[in-house]
């Protein structure tokens, strides 16, 4: 008979905290969620004031009825699952199920999981918070009206088996509504006249680029007012004509150099979204993958001197805040490590709208530096701890410092700008530098660029004068990443519903990964039509970020969660019947291809499956043939010169094969073949393994799901 038990929500984690508490103390896992709205039907009461119809899972009868015995026997019976409001509200269904009073203390959460907060949470439990639990139910209610009111309106005019959601489709609108922006986008020219000058004394080369142009009749040549220069923007090679026609010949003299510091402060701790995008910039994970790999580290992890212990804190937070010990180990740390004038005691204003109840994501022990530990990891969850830790270190450490210097130049009526800065202070550099998107584009970080020493008035020489022509790009397709940062900026989700969101829309096909940006599938364009011209108030970012507000609201305490569901409701129900009769009569016609039939001669038409877009005849259901689209490049086959098609893996990943394989030709890459190029044959043999590695995880998988799992 135990004397506790103590209820998580995975194995790891229940194993981890076992090992922390010992004697008498049992702990299971309930495995996530045992109760949940029922798939087969709303259920949602609207009659009775949105009640939700909660049914236990499917599947989870045996592991209710074992919880149930041991909390019978159990002398008290706590509920530790996760600190966030999915958590509040298992732990919540958990007490229903278990017949728990409400007003019970029986609620202990732990924000990391090490022996000594783990001891010291099960001696301070405390109610379960119906505020956070409700904002959970408003969400999850919410929610499922729209979902299960909308999507049948899909399955009528598009096809069986798509859905719609408050927080997917507008993700998938952001996605549709850049891919618009690409595609009316009309490049405009530019030019840049860039120099390349010769210090004399130094015999130092650098570059200068045209600035501007003095204003005649305002100022002169000597004056350093740099308010009375005129901006130059060249749009055409008879402007740059004109320009080199005026510098031909000039001489270039400086006539002001400005010397100053720059400095560079380093970024705070993670929160979810920015742990996300980094590690989708410098690891190249999937959003999935970073917290699949992060929850493993926040449950437990087997190390040397430690045990099994978590490694960071909880990882689904939007605060920057954190502890007071953190900050001392991490300056003693610094200190030792760096010396004292590589510390900086920093606090991070944490953004308005955020869920203040979590530190930032940070390692729970500083002395367990990744290095130290790797042989105990995974190479992936080291390269993602390492990651933490240093970004968390890191947000303690001295400002970096730049020399800068600005050079403008003159010639004739030109002023061309050299910009040189030289890094005189490492501080938190030393350890971690933030990437963003455009740094990762380019490949570039903060360039070093030293200019000699010049005096004002010194002649320079004149090695080369270029023109350089460009063109304005259109905006980036969004990245996982960067889709991220923008839902969070514009208070769409939180950090609990990234991750899930970008998988929900991929899985279903709206969207598709090209490298790593995300593009809208035909699909998409077309459910993303459908439902933002009828349901424009609900697929909206104002809305969506509203609702976030909102849901915030019930959390604090200050809104009934059935209110927002009741003012929603209404005008909800009043525009879904307009559209229903809208759309009664309209028919989408599916498009007309150049393919004929090779069964009854129609013209196939274009369909959209589970894996994409196909042919298919109109001729369904007395003709039900159907052909891939073939999709090929220009470049010819380096083996025989045949057609090389692009075809797609299970997991959506793209190669190449020659139209004649395996007739007469080999060949086979995951590369896009270039033309001359030579193939080499080990990478068929490449794409053959990881097709055979696919299929047997694929097996295993399978395997792992039928086993019964051990929850003590």
């Amino acid at each position: 008979m135990a004397d506790k038990l103590i209820i998580v929500e995975s194995p790891a984690k229940a194993n981890t905290i076992k090992k922390f508490l010992g004697g008498s103390t049992k702990v299971l896992a309930s495995m996530g969620h045992i109760r949940d709205l029922p798939k087969s039907k709303l259920g949602v009461n609207v009659e009775k004031d949105f009640e939700p119809e909660y049914i236990n899972i499917r599947g989870k009868g045996d592991l209710i009825k074992q919880l149930k015995k041991e909390a019978k026997i159990a002398k008290k019976v706590y509920l530790a699952t996760d600190p966030d409001r999915e958590g509040e509200a298992i732990a919540w269904h958990l007490a229903h199920i278990l017949e728990i009073p409400e007003d019970s203390v029986c609620r202990v959460t732990f924000n990391e999981i090490t022996k000594e907060t783990v001891q010291n949470s099960i001696k301070e439990p405390r109610k379960i918070d119906m505020n956070l639990t409700d904002a959970q139910q408003a969400r999850r209610v919410l929610d499922r009206i729209v979902g299960y009111k909308i999507s049948p309106l899909l399955w009528k005019k598009v096809k069986k088996g798509l859905s719609a959601g408050r927080v997917q489709s507008v993700a998938v609108k952001l996605i549709c509504d850049r891919e618009d922006e690409i595609e009316r986008f009309k490049p405009e020219e530019y030019w840049n006249i860039i120099s390349q000058l010769k210090d004399k004394k130094s015999k130092k080369s650098f570059e200068a680029k045209l600035y501007g142009a003095i204003k005649k009749g305002e100022i002169s040549k000597d004056d350093e007012n740099s308010d009375k220069i005129r901006k130059i923007e060249i749009h055409s090679k008879d402007e740059v004509n004109k320009i080199l026609e005026d510098i031909k010949d000039g001489e270039y003299i400086v006539k002001n150099i400005k010397k100053s510091e720059k400095k560079k402060n380093p970024a705070p701790p993670f929160t979810t979204s920015t742990m996300q995008q980094e590690a989708s910039r410098k690891l190249n994970f999937t959003l999935k993958r970073t917290m699949s790999i992060a929850q493993g580290l926040y449950e437990g992890v087997k190390v040397p001197e430690k045990g099994t212990v978590g490694l960071i804190t909880y990882m689904r937070t939007d605060s920057t805040r954190i502890s007071d010990e953190a900050r001392a180990a991490a300056k003693k740390h610094i200190v030792s490590n760096y010396g004292e004038k590589y510390y900086e005691n920093r606090y991070y204003k944490t953004k308005q709208n955020a869920q203040d109840a979590h530190e930032a994501i940070r390692p729970t022990y500083v002395e367990l530096s990744p290095d130290k530990i790797k042989d105990s990891l995974t190479p992936e969850q080291f390269k993602l701890y390492n990651l933490i830790y240093n970004r968390f270190i890191a947000s303690q450490m001295s400002t970096a410092i730049y020399d800068t210097t600005s050079v403008d130049i003159n010639v004739n009526d030109y002023i061309f700008k050299a910009n040189g800065q030289t890094l005189k202070f490492k501080g938190f550099m030393s350890l971690y530098v933030e990437d963003d998107d455009k740094t990762v584009s380019n490949n570039k970080t903060d360039d070093i660029i030293t200019l000699p020493e010049l005096e004002i008035n010194q002649k320079l020489e004149v090695k080369k004068v270029e023109p350089k022509q460009s063109f304005t790009e259109p905006p980036a397709r969004y990245t996982e990443a960067s889709l991220v940062k923008s839902l969070e900026e514009k208070g769409i989700g939180r950090p609990s519903t990234y991750s899930p969101t970008i998988t929900t829309i991929i899985e279903r096909h709206y969207i598709q990964k090209e490298k790593k940006q995300l593009c809208p599938t035909e699909l998409g364009k077309i459910v993303n039509k459908l439902l933002t011209e009828n349901f424009g108030d609900i697929i909206n970012v104002q809305f969506t970020a509203k609702i976030e507000e909102e849901f915030d609201q019930v959390a604090e305490g200050t809104t009934f969660w059935k209110d927002i569901i009741r003012n929603f409701y209404g005008p909800f129900s009043a525009e879904l019947a307009r559209v229903e009769k809208e759309l009664e009569h309209v028919v989408l016609v599916d498009e007309v291809s150049d393919v004929p039939c090779d069964k009854c001669g129609r013209m196939m038409v274009y369909k959209y499956g589970r894996f994409g877009k196909f042919l298919a005849c109109p001729g369904f259901p007395e003709c039900r043939n159907t052909k891939a689209i073939v999709e090929t490049i220009d470049v010819p086959c380096p083996c025989c010169g045949g057609v090389v098609q692009v075809r797609k893996t299970k997991r959506r990943k793209n190669y190449y094969i020659c139209e004649n394989n395996p007739q007469t030709c080999n060949y086979i890459s995951w590369n896009k073949p270039k033309l001359g190029e030579k193939w080499n044959p080990d990478e068929a043999k490449e794409v053959g393994k990881s097709n055979t590695e696919t299929k047997s995880k694929r097996k295993n998988t399978s395997k792992r799901k039928s086993k019964k799992w051990n929850v003590e």
